[in-house]
Protein backbone atom coordinates (compact mmCIF):
# COMPACT_ATOMS: atom_id res chain seq x y z
CA UNK A 1 0.00 0.00 0.00
CA UNK A 2 1.30 2.99 -1.25
CA UNK A 3 1.51 6.17 1.49
CA UNK A 4 -0.92 8.97 1.59
CA UNK A 5 0.31 12.24 0.55
CA UNK A 6 2.64 14.26 3.43
CA UNK A 7 0.65 17.09 5.04
CA UNK A 8 2.33 20.01 2.66
CA UNK A 9 2.61 17.78 0.14
CA UNK A 10 0.65 18.59 -2.99
CA UNK A 11 -1.38 15.21 -4.88
CA UNK A 12 0.31 16.34 -8.13
CA UNK A 13 3.60 16.12 -6.19
CA UNK A 14 2.60 13.18 -4.07
CA UNK A 15 1.76 11.04 -7.68
CA UNK A 16 5.01 12.19 -9.40
CA UNK A 17 7.28 11.39 -6.30
CA UNK A 18 5.60 8.12 -6.11
CA UNK A 19 5.40 6.96 -10.18
CA UNK A 20 8.81 8.14 -10.57
CA UNK A 21 10.43 5.72 -7.53
CA UNK A 22 8.58 2.99 -8.79
CA UNK A 23 9.79 3.12 -12.51
CA UNK A 24 13.50 3.97 -11.26
CA UNK A 25 13.14 0.35 -9.25
CA UNK A 26 12.23 -1.17 -11.87
CA UNK A 27 8.65 -1.70 -10.49
CA UNK A 28 7.10 -0.76 -13.36
CA UNK A 29 9.70 -1.75 -15.80
CA UNK A 30 10.83 -0.79 -18.80
CA UNK A 31 7.46 -1.15 -22.01
CA UNK A 32 5.06 -1.56 -18.72
CA UNK A 33 1.54 0.27 -19.04
CA UNK A 34 0.71 2.27 -16.34
CA UNK A 35 -3.59 2.39 -16.13
CA UNK A 36 -4.07 5.84 -15.22
CA UNK A 37 -7.92 4.66 -13.21
CA UNK A 38 -7.03 1.73 -11.17
CA UNK A 39 -3.04 3.60 -10.29
CA UNK A 40 -5.01 6.53 -9.21
CA UNK A 41 -7.65 4.24 -7.08
CA UNK A 42 -4.35 2.69 -5.74
CA UNK A 43 -2.77 5.32 -4.46
CA UNK A 44 -5.89 7.52 -3.28
CA UNK A 45 -6.03 10.01 -5.54
CA UNK A 46 -8.04 11.07 -8.64
CA UNK A 47 -6.71 10.96 -12.04
CA UNK A 48 -5.99 14.84 -12.37
CA UNK A 49 -3.05 15.29 -9.97
CA UNK A 50 -1.99 11.93 -11.50
CA UNK A 51 -2.32 13.04 -15.15
CA UNK A 52 -0.29 16.16 -14.18
CA UNK A 53 2.10 13.62 -12.45
CA UNK A 54 2.70 11.71 -15.40
CA UNK A 55 2.77 14.83 -17.95
CA UNK A 56 6.42 15.90 -15.64
CA UNK A 57 7.36 12.42 -15.87
CA UNK A 58 7.14 12.42 -19.91
CA UNK A 59 9.24 15.21 -19.91
CA UNK A 60 11.77 13.80 -17.94
CA UNK A 61 11.74 11.10 -20.63
CA UNK A 62 10.39 8.34 -18.11
CA UNK A 63 7.13 7.34 -19.93
CA UNK A 64 5.18 8.24 -23.02
CA UNK A 65 1.70 9.30 -22.88
CA UNK A 66 -1.53 8.53 -25.40
CA UNK A 67 -4.57 10.42 -25.68
CA UNK A 68 -6.53 7.77 -23.82
CA UNK A 69 -6.38 7.04 -20.45
CA UNK A 70 -2.93 4.84 -20.58
CA UNK A 71 0.54 5.75 -19.78
CA UNK A 72 3.54 3.42 -21.01
CA UNK A 73 7.19 3.38 -19.42
CA UNK A 74 9.90 4.60 -21.48
CA UNK A 75 12.36 1.52 -23.03
CA UNK A 76 15.88 1.40 -21.86
CA UNK A 77 17.86 2.65 -25.29
CA UNK A 78 20.91 2.73 -26.82
CA UNK A 79 21.64 5.98 -27.08
CA UNK A 80 20.12 7.22 -23.51
CA UNK A 81 22.66 4.71 -22.24
CA UNK A 82 25.49 6.03 -24.28
CA UNK A 83 24.74 9.55 -23.48
CA UNK A 84 24.72 9.02 -19.54
CA UNK A 85 28.01 7.28 -19.77
CA UNK A 86 29.24 10.05 -21.50
CA UNK A 87 28.15 12.61 -19.06
CA UNK A 88 29.28 10.40 -16.34
CA UNK A 89 32.78 9.78 -17.69
CA UNK A 90 33.40 13.68 -17.79
CA UNK A 91 31.61 14.64 -14.31
CA UNK A 92 32.68 11.98 -11.66
CA UNK A 93 35.94 12.86 -11.97
CA UNK A 94 35.56 16.26 -11.72
CA UNK A 95 33.47 15.76 -8.98
CA UNK A 96 36.18 13.63 -7.03
CA UNK A 97 39.07 15.96 -7.77
CA UNK A 98 37.30 18.56 -6.40
CA UNK A 99 36.38 16.84 -3.18
CA UNK A 100 39.81 16.03 -2.56
CA UNK A 101 40.85 19.98 -2.61
CA UNK A 102 37.41 21.25 -0.64
CA UNK A 103 36.43 18.04 1.37
CA UNK A 104 35.86 19.42 4.86
CA UNK A 105 35.88 17.58 8.26
CA UNK A 106 31.49 17.11 7.84
CA UNK A 107 32.39 15.85 4.75
CA UNK A 108 35.04 13.68 5.53
CA UNK A 109 32.50 12.18 8.54
CA UNK A 110 29.40 11.64 5.80
CA UNK A 111 32.26 9.92 3.62
CA UNK A 112 33.58 7.34 5.98
CA UNK A 113 29.51 6.51 7.40
CA UNK A 114 28.43 5.92 3.80
CA UNK A 115 31.24 3.60 3.06
CA UNK A 116 30.16 1.66 6.43
CA UNK A 117 28.34 -1.57 5.09
CA UNK A 118 29.16 -0.78 1.22
CA UNK A 119 29.51 -3.86 -1.28
CA UNK A 120 29.63 -4.26 -4.98
CA UNK A 121 25.64 -4.47 -6.01
CA UNK A 122 24.27 -8.33 -6.54
CA UNK A 123 22.60 -9.73 -9.25
CA UNK A 124 19.56 -9.54 -6.64
CA UNK A 125 20.48 -6.43 -5.49
CA UNK A 126 16.90 -4.77 -3.51
CA UNK A 127 16.38 -0.89 -2.70
CA UNK A 128 18.33 -0.57 0.03
CA UNK A 129 21.60 -1.79 -1.85
CA UNK A 130 20.96 0.10 -4.17
CA UNK A 131 20.21 3.41 -1.44
CA UNK A 132 23.50 2.66 0.12
CA UNK A 133 25.48 2.63 -2.93
CA UNK A 134 24.06 5.66 -4.14
CA UNK A 135 24.70 7.48 -0.70
CA UNK A 136 28.34 6.93 -0.96
CA UNK A 137 28.52 8.44 -4.67
CA UNK A 138 26.64 10.89 -3.43
CA UNK A 139 28.92 11.84 -0.64
CA UNK A 140 31.43 12.15 -2.65
CA UNK A 141 29.45 14.57 -5.05
CA UNK A 142 28.84 16.98 -1.99
CA UNK A 143 32.03 17.27 -1.16
CA UNK A 144 32.76 19.17 -4.37
CA UNK A 145 31.36 22.12 -2.81
CA UNK A 146 30.29 22.61 -6.63
CA UNK A 147 25.94 22.55 -6.03
CA UNK A 148 25.35 22.63 -10.21
CA UNK A 149 27.76 19.47 -10.43
CA UNK A 150 25.97 18.06 -7.39
CA UNK A 151 22.90 18.87 -9.13
CA UNK A 152 23.90 17.36 -12.59
CA UNK A 153 25.06 14.32 -10.99
CA UNK A 154 22.15 13.39 -9.21
CA UNK A 155 20.09 13.81 -11.70
CA UNK A 156 22.40 11.93 -14.19
CA UNK A 157 22.08 8.70 -11.37
CA UNK A 158 18.34 9.05 -10.96
CA UNK A 159 18.06 8.16 -14.85
CA UNK A 160 20.83 5.73 -14.84
CA UNK A 161 19.01 3.73 -11.81
CA UNK A 162 16.87 1.32 -14.64
CA UNK A 163 20.34 0.98 -16.57
CA UNK A 164 22.04 -0.29 -13.46
CA UNK A 165 18.95 -3.00 -13.15
CA UNK A 166 19.48 -4.31 -16.54
CA UNK A 167 23.13 -4.84 -16.13
CA UNK A 168 22.72 -6.78 -12.37
CA UNK A 169 20.60 -9.22 -14.47
CA UNK A 170 23.85 -10.83 -15.20
CA UNK A 171 26.27 -11.76 -13.08
CA UNK A 172 29.28 -10.32 -12.67
CA UNK A 173 31.17 -12.66 -10.99
CA UNK A 174 33.63 -12.56 -7.72
CA UNK A 175 36.46 -11.07 -8.94
CA UNK A 176 34.75 -7.92 -10.96
CA UNK A 177 33.00 -7.40 -7.52
CA UNK A 178 36.16 -7.15 -5.57
CA UNK A 179 37.52 -4.94 -7.85
CA UNK A 180 34.64 -2.48 -7.74
CA UNK A 181 34.83 -2.90 -3.68
CA UNK A 182 39.07 -1.92 -4.19
CA UNK A 183 38.07 1.52 -6.06
CA UNK A 184 35.30 2.39 -3.45
CA UNK A 185 37.94 2.23 -1.04
CA UNK A 186 40.66 3.73 -2.98
CA UNK A 187 37.95 6.75 -3.44
CA UNK A 188 37.27 7.27 -0.22
CA UNK A 189 41.36 7.03 0.89
CA UNK A 190 42.28 9.73 -2.18
CA UNK A 191 39.46 12.19 -1.34
CA UNK A 192 40.55 12.11 1.82
CA UNK A 193 44.41 12.57 1.56
CA UNK A 194 43.54 15.54 -0.78
CA UNK A 195 44.82 13.18 -3.51
CA UNK A 196 42.52 14.61 -6.41
CA UNK A 197 44.52 13.39 -9.51
CA UNK A 198 44.60 10.36 -8.47
CA UNK A 199 41.19 9.72 -7.48
CA UNK A 200 39.99 10.88 -10.50
CA UNK A 201 42.07 8.61 -12.64
CA UNK A 202 39.87 5.75 -9.95
CA UNK A 203 36.81 7.51 -10.91
CA UNK A 204 37.43 7.05 -14.89
CA UNK A 205 38.13 3.36 -14.17
CA UNK A 206 35.37 3.28 -12.23
CA UNK A 207 32.71 4.63 -14.39
CA UNK A 208 34.49 2.67 -17.62
CA UNK A 209 33.39 -0.68 -16.22
CA UNK A 210 30.45 0.33 -13.78
CA UNK A 211 26.71 -1.13 -14.30
CA UNK A 212 25.67 1.98 -16.89
CA UNK A 213 28.94 1.06 -18.89
CA UNK A 214 27.61 -2.67 -18.84
CA UNK A 215 24.07 -1.76 -19.84
CA UNK A 216 25.17 0.28 -22.62
CA UNK A 217 27.37 -2.42 -23.70
CA UNK A 218 24.77 -4.82 -23.91
CA UNK A 219 21.78 -2.20 -25.64
CA UNK A 220 24.08 -1.58 -28.65
CA UNK A 221 25.38 -5.65 -28.97
CA UNK A 222 23.24 -6.92 -31.73
CA UNK A 223 20.58 -9.14 -31.02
Amino acid sequence: MTEPAGFFETKSEFAYRTVREKILAGVFPPGSVINQGELARTIGISTTPLREALKRLKGEGLVELDAHRDARVTDLNAEEARDLLEMRRSLDPLAVALAAERRTRADIREMRDAAEGLRALPVDADRKSLAIHRRFHSALYRASQNVLLIQTLDGLWDRADRYRLLALEVDRGDAARAKTDQEHADLLEFVIAGDGERAAAVMREHVDTSLGAQAAWRLRRPR
